[in-house]
């Protein structure tokens, strides 16, 4: 049986959420640049991708090769949804309270994180290996020469972003006691200023603590004449 406190479910609900905590996250950074990248690839493609050289057909820029620019677009799009679909899991994950749930959430983020930095990995190379089989001819003016680098190039961008993510999430997933890893700030009051509180007793009562220092109250010094004119003298004989 796993703890009560696995992956962070024991101190669910108990942190409010703080917007510009959660921006400042190296993981939400890292989903919004995967977000970014994952534009830039598809809508690279999209837009200038495809010519037409003396006909209404219109041919991918990447060797003539329709299935590469199919590729690219459908990547970018799935790891776009996905990096939406796992920014909106991050910001609900705090407030869920089982220890089920959150394994499986951790668990979905590392296999599409993994899977998300292969297609990006293959991509990359079936992408590159088009390009440089692409002759002058085939691109008059240079058509989309500039997009199809772009493409290349945030391909290799999201391979990191993936692979970061990907570690993240295996870390999550091996740690799931770890609960400060599942949230944004510390939860633990600072040990400075950690108050002490008075032990309780089995009666109900407290036991308060003086200064050992401080002189007890109703104290009086004592005179030594005093003494000896109070001492009983000893009877004659």
């Amino acid at each position: 049986m796993e703890s009560a406190g696995a992956y962070g479910a024991a101190k669910a609900g108990s942190i409010s959420f703080d917007p510009v905590a959660f921006f400042k996250h190296p993981r939400t950074i890292l989903r919004l640049m995967c977000w970014v990248f994952s534009i830039v690839v598809f809508s690279c493609i999209v837009n200038e991708g495809y010519i037409n050289i003396g006909s209404e057909r219109l041919l991918c820029v990447f060797n003539n090769n329709a299935d590469a620019c199919n590729y690219g677009v459908t990547v970018g799009v799935a790891c776009f949804l996905g990096s939406v679909f796992f920014l909106v899991l991050d910001f609900y994950f705090p407030s869920m309270s089982s220890i089920k749930d959150r394994k499986r959430a951790v668990l979905l983020d590392l296999v599409f994180s993994g899977l998300a930095c292969f297609l990006w990995f293959v991509g990359f190379c079936f992408l590159a290996n088009q390009w440089q089989a692409t002759s002058p001819d085939e691109l008059p003016l240079a058509q989309g020469s500039d997009a199809a680098r772009a493409t290349i190039a945030f391909c290799f961008f999201s391979i990191l972003t993936w692979a970061v993510l990907t570690f993240s999430a295996l870390r999550r997933f091996l740690t799931g006691s770890n609960t400060n890893m599942f949230t944004w700030q510390h939860l633990d009051p600072a040990l400075g200023h950690a108050r002490a509180t008075p032990y309780p007793i089995a009666n109900g009562a407290t036991i308060v603590t003086t200064n050992p220092y401080q002189a007890p109250p109703f104290t009086e010094t004592l005179d030594p004449q005093k003494l000896t004119q109070q001492r009983p003298m000893a009877p004659a004989f």
